[in-house]
């Protein structure tokens, strides 16, 4: 049987990048995606409750945000037109699904460390109109390397500096080692939900030919804690498209010496 015509694992693992890349910059440049976010008001520094350009008025509770409205405010909540007051809690599904809407926007409550916040995403927004796209280098087989994650006896928190300039907990599950260009690497990372690991990672072209940090997602590891740790899908971070996120910086020991030439490394220019 010819097999001039059969894929190679390498060929496979290039066509899944390439499907990976373009659902990516499909998700990045939604009409909700991270490129739409205009704004993230702390209502801590809203004590009167009044949020510039976003109509109504919210208050932080112990409970949740209180958001009163009259009907010409044009603000709805659950597709309905809001005229009096409701109790608010975190909104934790897809934005394009969030429960306060006015017009177009989508007015998403979030909850930080015991802080409450409204973000305003709107697909009109700036950013996401002059999208370019995102610079990505092409799948190289020698960027995605076995790994073994090992678990830490308790879950830890770690203070890091955030993109907004302030400094919050960062929550790690344990390590992640692997060998990458002949040296051995370890990255802390956060475990998901879902058992997948999360790692905020710098390297030696971060702020140079990539963006000052990156995120990493390698898949669950095993019950051996083997996974794969593929810098071919190192990601941008949120706020590397809008700056209203907190993205969490490095934790220490999170700053690669070896240059990771590799995934998403910046927006593309005009």
């Amino acid at each position: 049987m010819s097999t001039e015509n059969a894929a190679t694992p390498d060929a496979d693992a290039v066509r899944d990048w390439r499907h990976w890349h373009e659902q990516r910059t499909e998700t990045v440049s939604a009409p909700y995606g991270p490129l739409s976010l205009t704004g993230t008001h702390w209502l801590a520094d809203h004590p009167d409750g009044s949020i510039p350009d976003i109509p109504g008025r919210w208050a932080e509770t112990p409970d949740g945000v209180v958001l009163t409205a009259r009907a010409e405010d044009g603000l709805t909540v659950d597709g309905q037109p809001l005229t009096g007051e409701v109790l608010l809690g975190a909104d934790s599904g897809p934005v394009a699904a969030a429960r306060v809407r006015h017009g177009e926007r989508r007015l998403v409550v979030i909850h930080r460390e015991g802080l409450w916040a409204v973000r305003d995403f709107d697909p009109d927004a700036d950013a996401r109109r002059a999208f370019k796209g995102i610079d990505a280098t092409a799948y190289d087989a020698r960027w995605a390397v076995p790994g073994r994650f090992t678990p830490y006896g308790e879950s830890r928190t770690v203070r890091v500096g955030n993109a907004d300039g302030k400094e919050r907990g960062l929550g790690l599950g344990g390590e992640l080692s692997f060998r990458l260009g002949g040296v051995e690497h370890t990255l802390q990372v956060s475990v998901e939900g879902d058992g997948s690991l999360w790692a905020v990672f710098a390297d030696a072209t971060s702020g140079i030919s990539s963006y000052h940090f990156r995120f990493l997602r390698p898949t669950a590891p095993d019950a051996e804690g083997r996974t794969t740790v593929d810098f071919n899908r190192a990601l941008l971070p949120p706020c590397a498209f809008a700056d209203h996120f907190i993205c969490p910086f490095p934790p220490p020991g999170n700053t690669l010496v070896t240059e990771v030439a590799a995934g998403e490394r910046n927006l593309l220019d005009g």
